[in-house]
């Protein structure tokens, strides 16, 4: 059978509405903190884990990219990811239990990493020509589904209760999945080039721990804001809606790295401006805790938003080759993710031991303090 592929134009809205479903399992919960603690008893390290989990699934995915790519394809693949995310998503609105609600986070989590570990790959493949506007288009929907999550989480809930609030990611899920079924055909298997990544391993290393730190102060913010700007006084929506606005921060700091990275074949300039705006955020969080929130919104906003993609451009700039490239960002989004997801574990168990998050923040900010010697160090290559 022929091999059917939607459109350019089709396909963009169709990847839009895929990424749309892969963080709401993680923003909507922030939020929802004191529902949460109330209702189901959750310490602040259980709290915890309902971020960490998910992020270290999306690591051991992304660590088996290739193989998935190999033995399943990029089509099915991200089938099945859409459907374990439903049913993950589904299962909470039958029961919120603790137990529940830990087995959804590693289900989610392998759905997610699954589908963002395909996805590029069959963006290059089949749509090569508009393949940075597709996986702009697909990124910014995965930012668009983290604001939209943690902006209704609360709304929802007053309206609908706990239960609902947390599967209602599951039917935008579903819709996706039944897009994804009757507009995208599936080819047989085709055989995947193979490549060594010719980088030496500390190299890799000191990319993955790059990628690892930033993306933990991602998680870090994700899962711990929220509670933060509760503990200060703010209302559960409000905390809200100020992650909403902190990741379209992060969206707008994206396009802008990608309207003008190419002006910087030196990465390390704007890599070091990046990580000061998102120290002085963090140090905003510290030292002024709850009193300047626009400030520290827009700071640690462009400052996550625009490390992401750095983080991502710096590790292809050691490629040589595509399949290179696959192989590396595999390695380093891999390894990264797994790093990245102690972050939150570590805020959480800070919170029960001296009800603050303030340590946390520090630590965080001594870790962006690495990223500004690591940075130095990736000097463009001859």
């Amino acid at each position: 059978m022929k091999h059917v592929v939607p459109l350019p134009i089709i396909f963009a809205f169709i990847a839009f509405l895929v990424g749309l479903n892969l963080r709401p399992i993680l923003a909507s919960i922030g939020p929802l903190f004191p529902v949460l603690q109330r209702e189901t008893g959750l310490s602040a390290t259980g709290f915890s884990l309902l971020t960490t989990l998910p992020v270290a699934m999306m690591g051991l995915a992304a660590l088996s990219g290739p193989w998935l790519l190999i033995k399943v394809g990029a089509v099915r693949g991200i089938a099945a990811g859409l459907t374990v995310l439903t049913i993950a998503c589904s299962l909470r609105g039958w029961d919120s239990s603790v137990t529940t609600l830990m087995c959804t986070a590693l289900a989610g989590g392998a759905g997610v990493g699954v589908i963002q570990a395909l996805m590029p790959a069959l963006i290059k493949k089949e749509y090569a020509q508009s393949a940075g506007t597709l996986m702009s288009l697909f990124t910014t929907g995965i930012m668009a589904g983290a604001a939209l999550s943690a902006a209704s989480a609360e709304p929802v809930f007053s309206r609908l209760g706990l239960q609902p609030t947390l599967a209602m990611a599951g039917f935008l899920a579903l819709l996706a999945l039944v897009i994804w079924l009757t507009q995208i055909k599936h080819r047989p298997l085709e055989k995947t080039s193979h490549a060594d990544v010719a980088l030496s391993s500390s190299r890799t290393a000191l990319l993955m721990l790059f990628f690892g730190i930033g993306t933990g102060a991602y998680t870090l913010v994700l899962a711990w804001l929220p509670p933060f700007y509760i503990q200060a006084g703010w209302s559960a929506r409000s905390s809200g809606y100020m992650l909403a606005w902190l990741t379209l921060t992060e969206v707008a700091a994206g396009f802008a790295v990608s309207a003008l990275i190419h002006r910087f074949p030196d990465r390390r300039a704007p890599l070091i401006v990046v990580l000061l705006l998102l120290l002085v955020g963090l140090l905003c969080l510290v030292f002024s805790p709850g009193t300047m929130p626009i400030a520290s919104t827009l700071l640690l906003g462009v400052g996550i938003g625009a490390l992401f993609p750095l983080s991502l451009i710096v590790t292809l700039d050691h490629a040589r080759t595509p399949t290179e490239a696959g192989k590396l960002l595999s390695r380093v989004q891999g390894g990264g993710y797994l790093i990245a997801a102690l972050m939150p574990l570590i805020a959480g168990l800070i919170r029960d031991s001296v009800a603050s998050l303030s340590s946390a923040w520090l630590i965080m900010s001594a870790g962006v303090m690495v990223l500004i010697v690591i940075a130095l160090r990736l000097k463009p290559a001859a």
